[in-house]
């Protein structure tokens, strides 16, 4: 297999609200896939609010952790798995979530930015009587909100999420449009020596893109940027490893010559 990616660090299964997939069929898949190693990342979304579809972000972590010690056993021949998590930071959840990975062993910790003031962009009703300009930009200025308060994790999640859903997608999008917000995260997280994804989801949501977008990643190395996991985003088997030749080629052309993995929360440069 010609692949320079062998991990995927951002993947979910039915421990996950939003994924009805059974943990053993996205190991099988990333086997058959070639794959050396997989991160799953279950969801955890404290205070999220009543949602159309009835969706519970709250997490089973020891159901979890003891499923995948089951199959990371099962498996042990054919492929590393690591224990991962993705938290959805709010403001007032620092402090929980702190005790939470001070407790539990999580190899990696992704945050994400899911919730804008209550609001998940997801759902229409973010975007409803609103300039979708205004909409990104109160994202953006909510993950500045977010780790001005806690950084307890190890990357930031998919760090244009929005655009995903946004009316008009990226159509109108673009870094040099949110260029002074974005340069301010980016720093951000370097001062604090936390990394980001690049996050291949872009690809399978039509965006032609990863999340972020390439000019953001580029900007990040350019700014001294060195950590960046690669991710899915996979919620079925299908996705797994989706568009990871992309990412290759994207880490590439802004600079990268490797990649990185967690385990216990220190990263892993694997090159390219």
């Amino acid at each position: 297999m010609d692949r320079k990616i062998l991990w995927d660090c951002h993947m979910h299964s039915s421990f996950s609200a939003d994924s009805d997939t059974p943990m053993e069929s996205m190991i099988q898949r990333a086997v058959e896939l070639g794959l050396k190693g997989i991160t799953f990342t279950e969801h955890l979304d404290p205070d999220y609010p009543a949602t159309p579809d009835g969706l519970d972000f709250s997490l089973d972590i020891p159901s979890y952790q003891k499923k995948l010690a089951e199959l990371s056993d099962t498996y042990k021949d054919k492929i590393q798995m690591r224990f991962g998590i993705e938290l959805g930071l709010q403001m007032h959840l620092g402090e929980y979530f702190d005790s939470l990975l001070a407790q539990v062993p999580f190899d990696f910790a992704i945050g994400s930015s899911h919730l804008v003031h209550g609001y998940d962009p997801y759902y229409p009703e973010f975007f409803e009587g609103r300039k979708e300009f205004l909409c990104y930009m109160e994202y953006f200025e909510s993950i500045l909100e977010n780790i001005s308060v806690y950084d307890g994790f190890d990357v930031y999640g998919h760090i244009d999420y929005v655009v995903r859903y946004g009316p008009n997608k990226n159509r109108e999008y673009s870094y040099g449009r949110y260029k002074d917000i974005l340069d301010e995260i980016l720093r951000k997280l370097i001062s604090k020596g936390k990394g980001i994804e690049l996050n291949t989801g872009g690809y399978h949501y039509g965006l032609g893109e990863p999340n972020p977008c390439t000019a953001v990643i580029k900007r990040y190395r350019e700014l001294g940027g060195e950590i960046i996991t690669i991710g899915a985003d996979a919620h079925t088997p299908d996705k797994v490893a989706y568009a990871f030749d992309k990412a290759a080629t994207v880490l590439e052309n802004c600079g990268f010559r490797y990649y990185t993995v967690f385990k216990d929360h220190k990263p892993e440069f694997i090159s390219l």
